[in-house]
């Protein structure tokens, strides 16, 4: 059974930089896609990045495009989500979640089986 854990979250100022990390336990990343998601407070969980299990295809949240980038390190079993040019609107509980099934969308929320804990990241002045 996988495991994920996210790290990384933290307080930061209006376009300051965030590297958030996921690590994964329990399975070998190099068979599974991963997602990244962020939830504000009131609001759904919305995706956010998303790369593939061989890393060859990532797409982005029209929102963050060309401020965040995904990537991962199979010698960790790590994705990690570096975070640029942070705005207010970017404060919420990110989660790494693995893809299982293929059902929906991109971002289909059910078809990610195994979700971390979350970790906050708040963008303030």
């Amino acid at each position: 059974q996988a495991q994920l854990v996210e790290s990384g979250g933290d307080l930061v100022q209006p376009g300051g930089s965030l590297r958030l990390s996921c690590t994964v336990s329990g399975v070998s990343l190099d068979h599974w896609a991963i997602g990244w998601f962020r939830q504000a407070p009131g609001t759904s969980r919305e995706g956010v990045a998303y790369i593939s299990k061989d890393g060859l295809e990532v797409q982005y949240k029209s929102a963050v495009k060309g401020r965040f980038a995904i990537s991962r390190d199979s010698a960790e079993n790590a994705v990690y989500l570096q975070m640029n040019r942070l705005r207010t609107d970017d404060t919420g509980v990110y989660y790494c979640a693995l893809r299982t099934s293929y059902t929906g969308d991109t971002f289909f929320y059910f078809d990610y089986e195994y979700w971390g804990q979350g970790t906050q990241v708040t963008v303030s002045s």
